[in-house]
């Protein structure tokens, strides 16, 4: 069969649900694998996911669900990640095949806590996944607009160009516009990066800061996210490109963001666990947080907005103090 075979879409959630969207826009039939069986069975009987994205309709005809992941795998040749990434290796560990025979497409926008690993090098080096066999999707596609069907420009990033060319063309559609890069590694840490800086967007809007504060906010942050980037893998690319920072805009600025949404009730004096539980949602930024702040203990690179975060986050700092420091002392 040829390249990239038959396609299953891992997860169950919102992300999971838009990327099943895009793939039948072009694929007759995908395989698609939920944790639940209950999920599956009120999906089957309403003809969209219960949970998530609603709006969307599917023909069930071209759909074969699946609780066990197992199975997914014998019956996939290109499999699409779309779970959160702190529960990666929980799925992962259900597995009882190897998936090294596989083409891997993440479209996990988080990191591997508690290992601090990007996702396809947690693949590679637990998993033996090969590096030209993976691939990444970047840059700003919020799921809700996909669902409306809004115009979106991802990035497919892989080393072999040829296979991200061919993924893209599967991406492709009226509403999706998809390009190619070879920067796995740059895309991968910009996606953990941009959902931090949203968390700090989200706390400034609930402190009511206004705009002007954070278009300085967000020019520093990208400003951070190109030294820690070009740090840790320290090629030539333009951080102004979508992946980078079209993500990091839509993310900070979106009303469909999460993260920005979880920094927002922070701002506002939540506590943190609490703003977990009403959010109801994985904010991917705060297991990212964490996971940036142990990486530069390698890199040592200077990111103060990032390090702002995870003071509030994980050392109880108050969120307006925190922001004072940060807007007398580091932001220009």
């Amino acid at each position: 069969m040829a390249f990239p075979g038959k396609i299953g879409v891992l997860g169950g959630g919102t992300w999971a649900t838009a990327l099943a969207k895009i793939m039948l826009n072009h694929e007759k039939h995908i395989n698609w694998y939920m944790r639940r069986p209950e999920q599956i069975e009120d999906f089957k009987k309403t003809g969209h996911n219960p949970s998530y994205l609603s709006n969307v309709e599917f023909n069930l005809d071209r759909i074969t669900f699946y609780s066990d992941i197992t199975q997914i795998f014998e019956d996939s040749d290109t499999l699409i990640f779309a779970v959160p990434s702190p529960f990666l290796k929980g799925h992962l560990e259900k597995l009882d095949r190897r998936i090294d025979d596989k083409f891997i497409i993440s479209a996990i926008k988080g990191i591997v806590p508690p290992d601090n690993l990007l996702i396809t090098d947690y693949l590679h080096r637990y998993y033996n996944v090969p590096s030209e066999n993976m691939a990444i999707v970047g840059g700003p596609c919020h799921a809700e607009e996909i669902a409306l069907e809004r115009l979106t420009y991802p990035t497919i990033a892989c080393p072999d160009i040829e296979k991200a060319r061919v993924i893209a063309e599967v991406f492709n559609n009226r509403f999706v516009k998809a390009s190619v890069s070879s920067d796995v590694v740059g895309i991968e840490l910009a996606a953990v990066l941009k959902n931090v800086y949203a968390i700090a967007s989200g706390i400034c809007h609930g402190l009511k800061y206004g705009d002007n504060f954070q278009a300085v906010l967000v020019s520093n942050a990208i400003s951070e996210m190109e030294r820690f980037v070009d740090t840790v893998s320290p090629i030539k690319r333009n951080i102004q490109d979508s992946a980078y920072l079209g993500d990091l805009l839509v993310t900070c600025y979106s009303s469909f963001s999460r993260n920005r949404t979880f920094g927002s009730m922070i701002g506002k004096g939540y506590s943190v666990k609490s703003a977990q539980i009403e959010m109801e949602m994985i904010a991917e930024g705060y297991y990212g947080t964490k996971c940036i702040r142990e990486m530069n203990e390698k890199y040592n690179v200077h990111i103060p907005v990032a390090d702002m975060v995870y003071r509030v986050l994980y050392e109880g700092a108050s969120a307006r103090e925190e922001i004072k420091i940060l807007r007398e002392q580091i932001l220009k």
